[in-house]
C-alpha cells in the first residue's frame, strides 16, 4: 500500500503553484486528498486531472479560508466524505503586485488582507482541525511559511510579518500539541515557480523567463525551484520518517540561508 493510503489531507491555496505539488505529491502517495482554493477553475482541473491523482484521490472545494465560516465548511467536508482529518497543510498565501511598496505607502485594507489570508487563516484551520487530529490520536500540520520570515527585502512589510507569524504560531503550536502526538512544522521555500512569483514578475515590468534567471542566480544552485520539490519535502514531514520532528522549520531554498543574505 503507498504509505499515505487512506490518510485524508487537506491543502489550503491547494489549486496552482506549491498548493498544487503539494495535493500532487500526496495523492500520489495514496492520500485523500481535499484541495481549497478561491480558484474554481483551476482547482476543478486538478480534481479532473486522474493522472495528477496517481493512487489517491484529489477532490476540490471553493473557498476562502481567511473566513471561519469556508474553514468550517471545508472540514465538514473532509469528515463527511472520509470520517476525519490526518494531516493539514496550510499553504495559502498571497502578496499582490500593488502591496510591494514602502510600510507608510501602504493601504490599511492591504496590510489586512494578507494578513488574514496568510496567517489568520492558518490559525483559523489548525482551530478546527486540531479537535479531528485529536479524534485520530494524532497527525501533522504543516503550514508554508517562506524564508521571507527569516529574512526580508523592501517593500513586503505584510507579507514578511505573515510569515514570520506563522514560524512563532508553528513553535506555538507544537509544544501546544506535543504530548498528543500532534506534530507541527513549517516549510520556508525560496523562490518557487508559481503563478504568484508570474505576477511578481509581471508587477516589475518584467517577463517571467527573464527575472527566472535573475532570482536564480540569487540561489547558490543557480536555479528557482519546483512545486514538486516542495510537496516532496511536505510528504516526508507529515510521514513516520520524520516523526521526532516538530516545532521545527525546513529551508526548501536552493541554498539561500546557507549563503546568509539573499535580498
Amino acid at each position: 500500500m503507498p504509505e499515505f493510503h487512506g490518510k485524508v489531507v487537506i491543502v489550503t491555496g491547494g489549486a496552482q503553484g506549491i498548493g498544487r505539488g503539494i495535493c500532487e505529491a500526496f495523492a500520489q502517495k495514496g492520500a485523500m486528498v481535499l484541495c481549497a482554493d478561491v480558484n474554481a477553475e483551476t482547482g476543478e482541473a486538478l480534481a479532473a486531472d486522474k493522472e495528477s491523482a496517481g493512487s489517491g484521490e484529489i477532490l476540490f472545494q471553493k473557498g476562502d479560508v481567511s473566513l471561519n465560516s469556508d474553514c468550517e465548511a471545508l472540514v465538514a467536508t473532509a469528515v463527511s466524505n472520509w470520517g476525519g482529518v490526518d494531516v493539514l497543510c496550510n499553504n495559502v498565501g498571497i502578496q499582490p503586485a500593488d502591496s510591494y511598496v514602502p510600510a507608510h505607502e501602504l493601504k490599511e485594507d492591504q496590510w489586512d488582507r494578507i494578513i488574514d489570508v496568510n496567517l489568520k487563516s492558518y490559525f483559523l484551520m489548525a482551530r478546527l482541525c486540531i479537535p479531528e487530529l485529536q479524534k485520530r490520536g494524532g497527525g501533522v500540520i504543516i503550514n508554508t511559511a517562506s524564508v521571507q520570515g527569516l529574512q526580508s527585502a523592501k517593500g513586503v512589510a505584510p507579507y514578511a510579518a505573515s510569515k514570520g507569524g506563522i514560524l512563532s504560531l508553528t513553535r506555538q503550536l507544537a509544544l501546544e500539541y506535543a504530548e498528543e502526538n500532534i506534530r507541527v512544522l513549517a516549510i520556508n521555500p525560496g523562490t518557487i515557480e508559481t503563478p504568484l512569483v508570474a505576477d511578481a514578475a509581471d508587477g516589475m515590468g518584467e517577463s517571467l523567463e527573464g527575472m527566472k534567471k535573475i532570482w536564480g542566480a540569487v540561489h547558490p544552485m543557480n536555479r528557482i525551484g519546483q512545486p514538486s520539490e516542495i510537496g516532496n519535502v511536505a510528504v516526508f514531514l507529515a510521514s513516520e520518517g520524520a516523526s521526532f520532528m516538530t516545532g521545527e522549520y525546513v529551508c526548501v531554498d536552493g541554498g539561500m540561508m546557507a549563503k546568509g543574505a539573499w535580498a
